[in-house]
């Protein structure tokens, strides 16, 4: 494995060999898998897992699987020198940075589907994002053995879709979820942000204000159909080209809640696109 800034397996036989070395210390295994083109919110999870666990590994791979046709794969940013850096100065213990070949060699002819609650929101949007998501956190998971693996809240439906999947079958995992990070603006930090020009992320901000407005409204009882339809309408009118959808859920199976009052818990979730980038954001309500 290579060593520096740090230490990282490119191969599942290599990361399995050092997950079973600390294994027979008797420690504990955290496990944060990402993208890479971190930010704050990425290192706030490997800093909530290392609460957690003895030793964390951080996952780098931009899954082709989980990206549609005409979505932005090959635009996406990459720099693992970077995310390298910026995972050992968090507290890391090791990078895994498996190729494409690694993870789908060929022949490779598996996919993992999540029914149901993948259906709605960006499951509707993105057809095939979460065959894509479920079938390479599946393989991650069952690669690393974590006691623990963190998730951002962020991507709120992935997140309940990966406790659906790790409960289904079986995988013996504890799926932790952490909270939002944001610009002090309110925008929830994102790698795609880094496509915003000055314009659009004025407007981008607006997202967060909507969604605080949105709940403020549904605390107060208004009904859940009129606080969707105004929100879609502000985004809209504040710059946003197209709106995939702002919905009020509920918070575990995402089930839809309305179209009165609200009398239970509940998530309000959005995703809006401004020029090329689509940004989601959600808030319990």
């Amino acid at each position: 494995m290579a060593e520096l800034p740090l230490p990282t397996a490119r191969t599942v036989a290599d990361l399995r060999a050092q997950v079973r070395a600390w294994r027979a210390e008797g420690l504990r295994i955290g496990f944060v898998p990402t993208m890479g083109a971190l930010h704050e919110g990425h290192l706030s999870l490997v800093r909530m897992a290392l609460a957690k666990a003895d030793r964390v590994v951080a996952s780098v791979f931009v899954n082709p699987t989980q990206f549609g046709p005409n979505e932005d794969f090959d635009a996406y940013p990459r720099g693992e020198a970077r995310d390298a850096e910026l995972l050992a100065g968090a507290g890391c213990h090791l990078l895994y940075a498996p190729t494409v070949a690694e993870m789908y060699p060929e022949g490779y002819a598996t996919k993992v589907t999540v029914a149901r609650i993948t259906e709605p929101l960006d499951g509707a949007a993105r057809p095939g994002h979460f065959d894509g998501v479920s079938t390479v956190v599946a393989k991650l998971l069952l690669q690393c053995g974590p006691d623990i693996a963190v998730f951002g809240e962020k991507d709120y439906q992935q997140l309940q879709v990966i406790r659906r999947l790790v409960r289904d079958l079986n995988i013996p995992v504890e799926i932790l979820g952490g909270p939002t990070a944001r610009a002090t603006d309110g925008l929830a930090l994102s790698s795609r942000n880094t496509y915003l020009n000055p314009d659009e992320r004025a407007v981008a901000a607006k997202l967060n204000l909507t969604l605080q407005a949105a709940v403020a409204h549904l605390r107060s009882g208004q009904p859940v159909l009129a606080v969707e339809a105004a929100a879609v309408a502000a985004l809209e009118q504040a710059g946003f080209q197209k709106v995939d959808y702002v919905e009020v859920r509920d918070p575990d199976d995402l089930s839809r809640l309305g179209p009165g009052p609200l009398d239970r818990e509940a998530r309000i979730l959005a995703a809006a696109v401004i020029g090329r980038t689509r940004l989601i954001d959600n808030m319990a309500v």
